[in-house]
């Protein structure tokens, strides 16, 4: 392998991480680095990769504790904490709800009691066209807000359901999915703070995100799909064309992600996307009062 360095994969964010292979026991020192490289780059690429669900998962675990996903069919048998994120079922058809799973922007189960701090992707195939995941930068996203928004989000408590927010019901309706238990909704800051660099965060997002404390919901909806219009300009986004034995960590806190529709036609004909995801949970979590006021 390469020494150890650092490439930037886009202009907003997404950075490529040279000289590591996931595959064998990391030192202190370099799992070090990667803790270092990720809290100021909160899309990091590992190329080349090629880890089983036992490995991802034990790589996952240097994290934190792992997340078991929420969605009950798309689990490994072996190891639960790894999913499946894929369009084609085990029968070898297109699996409808996996075309369109996590097509709108999004940050991943802020509906837990515990947020994830990350989630990582391990690409095992991929389609012959499309099918990449884009990424929002929301500290870059929340610096660029007028003054006066800033002020009015430090304020607000933003509410967190499953797929509940306006995308989320645009995207899937009454279809969201088999889980072993229903949600509750959570309140979180609508401004959050990276726990290492101090960062402020907008963290309001159009698929979970339904509502504002005290707010009106058609008022509350104006305002979340204004933030996400602004936090997904080109300027704050990076899209990830997939390789096989890519390794992507993205920070939940940090950014938005979503993927990106290819056609049922292409789905069924390359496979679709099929990768690995492992969440370790948000240290510390983000509560109620973090992140309000300025800074």
């Amino acid at each position: 392998m390469t020494a150890r360095e650092l490439r930037p994969l886009g202009e907003a964010l997404g950075t490529e991480a040279l000289g590591i292979d996931l595959s064998k026991a990391l030192d202190a020192e370099t799992f070090a680095w990667i803790e270092d490289a990720f809290a100021e780059h909160p899309v990091l690429v590992f190329r080349e990769q090629d880890l089983g669900p036992g490995e991802l998962a034990a790589f996952g675990r240097l994290f934190g504790r792992p997340k078991v996903h929420s969605l009950v069919d798309y689990r490994h048998p072996e190891f639960p904490e790894v999913s499946w994120l894929t369009n084609v079922d085990k029968d070898g058809n297109i699996d409808w709800f996996g075309v369109k799973r996590a097509t709108d922007w999004h940050t991943d189960s802020p509906y837990e009691e515990v947020a994830p701090r990350l989630a990582i992707l391990h690409a095992k195939e991929v389609p012959s066209a499309k099918g990449g995941t884009m990424f929002a930068d929301m500290r870059a996203a929340y610096d660029a807000l007028p003054d006066a928004m800033k002020q009015r989000l430090a304020t607000l408590t933003g509410l967190h359901g499953r797929s509940n927010g306006p995308a989320g019901e645009r995207l899937y309706g009454d279809d969201k999915g088999k889980t072993e238990k229903e949600y509750d909704e959570l309140p979180r800051p609508a401004v959050t703070h990276h726990p290492v660099t101090g960062r402020p965060i907008l963290f309001v997002n159009p698929m979970h995100t339904h509502g504002f404390e005290g707010m009106a919901r058609e008022a509350a909806w104006q305002l979340i799909e204004e933030l996400a219009a602004h936090a997904t300009q080109e300027r704050f986004t990076y899209y990830h064309s997939w390789q096989v034995g890519d390794l992507l960590m993205w920070d939940e806190r940090a950014t938005m992600h979503r993927g990106v529709t290819i056609t049922p036609k292409s789905a069924a004909s390359c496979c679709g996307q099929s990768s690995t995801r492992t969440k370790a949970p948000l240290t510390p979590a983000l509560s109620p009062q973090a992140g309000r006021g300025s800074r």
